[in-house]
């Protein structure tokens, strides 16, 4: 447990009702236990981003399925041919492939290759940091304040 000073409190000397003790005109408020201000959510609320990502993907994947079924059918039948499953297994794949390849894999690189550098410290990452910090340090002595005292 913690506590808070609160100007404007009870004299010194006396106990408040929660059992803190003021002194000089100030009294002090418990705060709760230390460690995290929050609890861990319950696992749908904690991976809700996940859980939709993942209903969208296998939304996107039947809809692909059905539509691309569809195409191969109408296909089939004005050439008077019969629809091939053998035929249409390894295409369906091949596409949902390409489009993995070209739109997921670019996506997971610029983003986990992005983190990984950042994580590494790239030059970028902390060049960043420090012009922000000298940015932020240079309007505090605009202002006559002293950047290391706030």
């Amino acid at each position: 447990m913690g506590f808070v000073m609160v100007a404007g409190g009870r004299t010194a000397g006396t106990r408040s009702s929660d059992g803190t003790t003021g002194q000089s005109g100030r009294r002090f408020v418990r705060r709760g236990p230390e460690g995290p201000p929050f609890r861990k959510p319950r696992w749908p609320k904690a991976y809700a981003f996940a859980l939709v990502t993942g209903a969208l993907f296998l939304l996107s994947w039947v809809g692909q399925f059905l539509f691309q079924m569809t195409v191969e059918s109408n296909e089939a039948t004005q050439h008077g041919q019969a629809f091939s499953w053998g035929e249409f297994l390894p295409q369906f794949f091949s596409s949902t492939l390409e489009n993995w390849q070209s739109e997921f894999l670019q996506l997971i690189w610029q983003a986990a290759g992005l983190a990984l550098f950042y994580y590494w410290g790239s030059s970028q990452s902390r060049e960043s940091d420090e012009r922000i910090e000298a940015k932020l340090d240079a309007l505090l002595r605009e202002r006559n304040l002293d950047p290391e005292n706030p």
